[in-house]
């Protein structure tokens, strides 16, 4: 196999991840829309390599203005030594410590990405969130965490405490490609998957948006002529679901 088996590979999973998958992206979306509509707020959260998509989403052009990611020293790809991460998310307790740190709280949505959804951090958040009266949305790969044992307390994976679930449909340990004399796979899926699948909920939510009549804030690019001004005004009007300035 070799790079044209990988791009089709990526862009198979998209096809069957989102074609499978539209009921409860359908819902995720409405969640979504729902809150922005009434002012409430929207985060996403990921560990290392799952925490892409949370930068991925927001502050940027096209994208929701109100879609706080959820950044945590020390869980990030910036974090050295990078082995770091692997053993902090793993720590008890601290999911829930990170989230109190935000203002985050009853009607809010957050969706949080874990591949392998084992570790004790993604369910520790998402079980504060819940006690929290939020709506928890995940992005997991259920054949790959449905084959490991989960690492919190609790004995669960992300996907059995979560409200809604959306499966990535990728392979078990998330690397796809097999490569003649070489004992380990290659080439993960769960980024550019992921990274398709989240912006398909958000479009559906901007799409459910301007179905209540709402204008969306949704960013200019700052390159484009007027597009300072549009965006200060996002700014004024959402202060107070915006956390990431």
């Amino acid at each position: 196999m070799n790079g044209t088996d990988y791009i089709k590979i990526v862009n198979d999973t998209i096809d069957k991840a989102w074609n499978s998958q539209r009921d409860v992206i359908a819902n995720a979306s409405k969640a979504v829309a729902d809150a922005i509509s009434v002012k409430k707020n929207v985060f996403v959260f990921g560990c290392s390599h799952a925490g892409i998509l949370a930068e991925e989403v927001f502050y940027r052009t096209g994208g929701l203005a109100v879609v706080n990611p959820i950044f945590y020293s020390g869980m990030m790809l910036n974090t050295r030594p990078i082995t770091d991460t692997s053993k902090n998310e793993r720590i008890p307790g601290l999911g829930k410590e990170i989230l109190e740190s935000y203002p985050a709280g009853q009607g809010d949505v957050i969706i949080i990405h874990s591949v392998s959804g084992r570790n004790s951090v993604p369910v520790d958040m998402a079980l504060a969130a819940k006690g929290k009266g939020m709506t928890v949305i995940c992005i997991t790969n259920l054949a790959y965490s449905r084959s490991v044992t989960s690492r919190h307390a609790s004995g669960k994976r992300l996907f059995e405490v979560s409200d809604m679930v959306i499966d990535n449909m990728g392979a078990v340990g998330d690397a796809a490609v097999t490569i003649d004399g070489l004992p380990e796979r290659i080439g993960p899926t769960s980024t550019a998957v992921g990274a398709a699948l989240i912006n398909g909920l958000i479009i559906d939510a901007v799409n459910c948006l301007i179905g209540k009549g709402i204008v969306p804030p949704v960013f200019m690019s700052a390159n484009l002529d007027g597009g300072d001004e549009h965006n200060a005004a996002i700014f004024r009007e959402y202060r107070d679901n915006i956390f990431y300035m």
